[in-house]
Order: C-alpha cells, then sequence, then structure tokens
C-alpha cells in the first residue's frame, strides 16, 4: 500500500472516531431523557464503536508500517487483529441490549420524550450516511479490511437508528408499549450477524484462506497470456491485511540459461503485479518434464490445461 493510501485508512479511521464521539454524546442525552431500550442500544453500539474504530486506527497504523527483520511479510495481519476486536466488541453488545430488551418485556416499561429521540436519531443518520460515504471511497482504494468492518458498524447504525425512531413512533404515538423492547431484541439480533460476518471474514484472514475461486481464475487467465510459459501449478495465493502473497510453480525448456529464464520470469512478475497491485508475487521455474513429490497432498494439476478443459 502506498504512502497515499495509509494516509486515506488512517482519514477514514479518524472520521469514524470523530462522529462516533458525537453520537454517544447526544445518545446518552437521549437515552436518559426517553428511558427507551432501543436507544440505549443505539446508544451501546455507539459507544462500542468508538472503541472500535479506535482499534481501527490502531490496527490501520501498525499494517501500515513496511516489512522488517522480524515481520517480513509486512504488518498487515494486524488489521484482521483489530477486526477481532471490534467482533468481540459487537457481540458482547448484542448480548446486553437482548437483556435488557427482555427485561424491559417482562416488565412492560414505558418510554418518553418521542421527539427527542427522534431528533436525535435522525441527525445520526445524516453523520452516518456522511461518513460512510467517505469510508466507501477509501476501501474502493485500501482495500482495507479494518475500515471493511468499521464500515459495516456504521451500516448497521442505519437500521439501529431508523429502529429507535420507529419504536418510539409506535410506543407514544401508537400506544404499543412492545414495540420498543422488540425492537431492541431486533437490534441485538441483527448485531449478533454482524459480528458472524465479520468474524468470518477476519479469520480468513488470519487463516491465510485462499482467494475466491473467480479471482484465482482470472489470475491464472492473465498468466496464461504469456505463451512462453507452460504447466503451471502448484498455485498458493493468500491476503494479508491490505497486501496479497502469491506464488506457483511453471516449466521452462531445459536448456535453457539461468539469464534467459530470469527475463521470461522478470517480464510475467511485472506484467502481473500490474494487474494485480499490492501484491507479492514468488514464481519458481521448474525443467520441463519434472514430476514433483507424488505423496504431497497439496501438488495441484496444470492450471492451464483447466483454463483449456473449461472452455
Amino acid at each position: 500500500m502506498t504512502e497515499k493510501k495509509h494516509l486515506l485508512a488512517r482519514s477514514a479511521a479518524i472520521a469514524s472516531i470523530t462522529v462516533a464521539v458525537i453520537l454517544v454524546l447526544m445518545k446518552s442525552w437521549a437515552s436518559w431523557l426517553t428511558g427507551s431500550t432501543a436507544m440505549l442500544g443505539s446508544l451501546a453500539d455507539s459507544a462500542l464503536d468508538l472503541i472500535a474504530s479506535i482499534a481501527t486506527l490502531t490496527g490501520v497504523w501498525i499494517a501500515s508500517m513496511p516489512a522488517d527483520e522480524d515481520h517480513r511479510f509486512g504488518h498487515g495481519k494486524a488489521e484482521a487483529l483489530a477486526a477481532i476486536f471490534q467482533v468481540m466488541l459487537i457481540t458482547l453488545s448484542a448480548f446486553g441490549i437482548a437483556v435488557r430488551a427482555i427485561t424491559q418485556l417482562v416488565d412492560g416499561g414505558k418510554t418518553a420524550a418521542a421527539e427527542e429521540g427522534i431528533a436525535v436519531s435522525a441527525i445520526a443518520i445524516v453523520l452516518t450516511f456522511a461518513l460512510l460515504g467517505w469510508q466507501r471511497y477509501v476501501m474502493n482504494r485500501t482495500r482495507s479490511l479494518a475500515i471493511q468492518t468499521d464500515h459495516l458498524h456504521y451500516k448497521s447504525d442505519l437500521l439501529l437508528n431508523l429502529a429507535v425512531i420507529a419504536a418510539l413512533m409506535l410506543d407514544q404515538y401508537a400506544g404499543f408499549g412492545l414495540a420498543d423492547p422488540l425492537f431492541g431484541l431486533a437490534i441485538a439480533a441483527w448485531l449478533g450477524w454482524g459480528a458472524f460476518s465479520a468474524a468470518r471474514d477476519a479469520v480468513d484472514d488470519l487463516m491465510d484462506r485462499e482467494w475466491p475461486e473467480e479471482r484465482r481464475l482470472a489470475f491464472v487467465e492473465a498468466a496464461a497470456q504469456h505463451p512462453e510459459l507452460s504447466n503451471l501449478h502448484d498455485l498458493r495465493t493468500r491476503t494479508s491485511g491490505n497486501r496479497d502473497f502469491v506464488q506457483f510453480h511453471v516449466d521452462l525448456p531445459g536448456e535453457m540459461t539461468v539469464e534467459q529464464a530470469h527475463d521470461i520470469i522478470e517480464r510475467v512478475e511485472e506484467d502481473l503485479c500490474k494487474r494485480f497491485p499490492a501484491m507479492d508475487l514468488l514464481i519458481h521455474i521448474d525443467p520441463v518434464g519434472h514430476v514433483d513429490e507424488p505423496d504431497n497432498p497439496l501438488v495441484e494439476e496444470d492450471e492451464f490445461a483447466k483454463l483449456e478443459d473449461d472452455e
């Protein structure tokens, strides 16, 4: 990731912290006035968003550090760790909101000061829309996992704030007293699902999951445009934070000199790295006719041959 991309990711994290501080202050006041479980759930989510956004900024900052002697693949996984921390906070928030909502269902609680609560939620929606727009701009240019997870929080905030408005209106103006705790339970369920989705992406990053099949196929198709290569096999792909790592074996004629083989691989690497930015590429050369260890379960077939079969 270039310095410009690092600055973009940090700006998104700082914007997230700023919005979270404003929302926490407003929703604290609104929760005190209304006594609404839905509003309290929205406040808890914003408070955790603030902590998570600070974790995001920390993760983005660490991930932007260049590779060093102890971390030769870079520090990209700091973003996945920040995302896992956010997931833990979201899960705790969902549990607390669910407990409060169930308690209010049993007690038959009532809300108050609906106008103030609705106004605060409307302002929160406007601020959240602005933040989501900036985060989307940054995500498209940096592929930051931590910003993506933070983005998920604030996308859910839109529904949270709409739910608060609906709960207060149904409770205060339609006389449906169960609306607030029921919406509180719905918010808790939404947060729980968001936590599961974010955790899955972060774990995939930490566990070096292979690229999606469509992206692997696009990579092989790009490599196949170099006719000097044959028998591309043992393709390995993974993503760490905002960087991709790819390696594969390829056959070249055994009578070719080291210098000739080196020049070919240099051209291939330059082309593939242009097509797939922010990628570290390692290519291993085998002489034509070489057979890899047959007992290795990870030895893969010729990817070029698979392309021809699909056609």
